[in-house]
């Protein structure tokens, strides 16, 4: 048995797992914990206080997962001052060899991992296990990426198309698509910038400011609140989770408006990356906002707007679509990406 070390790195919240491994595969996870990424210098301390706590031998590999690109085997994490290097973590942590990997490449490692109840299947369509794999997911940003087969196993690609030009397909979004080009003033919206957490808030706010709906006292509170803390790393409130739980007990007719839209742009652009991949051997929908609005997800509109692409609808038609439901994707990626070295 070979023992791993796992990790899901974020500015937020950093959470470590050590797993047992025979012959590539998981077999058992042996420990974990999860701590606050801002109580910490560097990621090295972090680690040496969860072995120290574990009280296992020193894992032979590890690999962790970075919210941020990794260049030339270095990470500078997007919203936390860490900077962070391969062969320094295997000197100062003694494990023989460890690995970088962005945070959406781990979620496509991860889906190779999933069991069934880990996902929910949208949409059946007729798989083909040759095909590629895609993967999508909104949460603090837009994540996407895919896997090809190789031989017996998949090479996973990450991407960034969640940076590709939003497209607006109805008056309303382009409506959109000028309120926010004035509001930031800025040349181009990014896709990110509607199907994201930042996404629900900002449609939220354009239908607010064109009296498109009305606004419930309490919503408003907490979006204004949001909007004061501008700027800050840390807010007090989260206005999408809020705009969301609101829209899954009908209790607010704004918020309902808002996750409509963004439940019709989220499923959009997943049809323009299947379009783009032909994913025939599935598209996962990953990322932190589908399990909390699952009943959204799984009404008529999403596969409506996915699948509504002309004369390609019928392509689209045959593509299985899964919701990843399993939060610890990234880290169970983490875990088979090492379990790879």
């Amino acid at each position: 048995m070979t023992l791993l070390l796992a990790g899901d790195i974020g500015g937020t919240k950093t959470i470590l797992r050590l797993v047992e491994a025979s012959d590539k595969h998981l077999s058992r996870t042996i420990y974990e914990e999860r701590y606050r990424s801002g109580d910490f210098p560097d990621l090295v301390p972090i680690v040496q206080q969860f072995l120290l706590k574990a009280n296992t031998p020193t894992p032979q590999k590890a690999c962790f997962a970075i919210a941020g690109p990794i260049v030339k085997n270095t990470a500078k994490l997007t919203n936390l001052a860490w900077f962070l290097d391969i062969e320094r973590l295997q000197q100062d942590l003694g494990i023989a060899q460890v690995s970088l990997i962005n945070d959406f490449a781990a979620v496509g490692y991860g889906v190779l991992g999933l069991d069934k109840q880990d996902f929910l299947t949208l949409q059946p369509g007729k798989p083909n296990l040759e095909a590629p794999i895609a993967i999508i997911g909104a949460g603090t940003g837009l994540g996407q990426g895919f896997l090809i087969k190789q031989g017996n196993s998949y090479h996973i690609f990450p991407s960034e198309g969640g940076h590709a030009d939003f497209a607006p397909r109805t008056e309303l979004e382009f409506q959109l698509l000028k309120y926010l080009l004035d509001k930031h003033d800025i040349q181009r919206v990014s896709v990110e910038r509607v199907v994201s957490g930042m996404g629900v808030v900002a449609i939220y706010q354009f239908l607010r400011d064109r009296k498109i709906g009305t606004e419930s006292p309490e919503i408003a509170q907490v979006v204004r609140t949001w909007e004061q803390e501008a700027g800050r790393q840390e807010k007090s409130v989260d206005p999408g989770a809020v705009i969301g739980k609101a829209a899954l007990e009908k209790s607010d007719r704004l918020s309902e408006q808002t996750m409509q839209l963004f439940v019709e742009a989220y499923a959009a652009e997943a049809g323009n990356l299947a379009l783009k991949l032909l994913p025939y051997g599935g598209l996962y929908v990953a990322g932190g906002i589908a399990p909390k609005i699952l009943p959204l997800i799984q009404q008529d509109r999403f596969l409506l707007n996915f699948t509504q692409k002309g004369r390609m609808r019928s392509l689209l038609e045959d593509i299985p679509v899964h919701i990843i439901l399993n939060q610890q994707v990234g880290l169970i990626g983490a875990a088979i990406a090492a379990a790879r070295l």
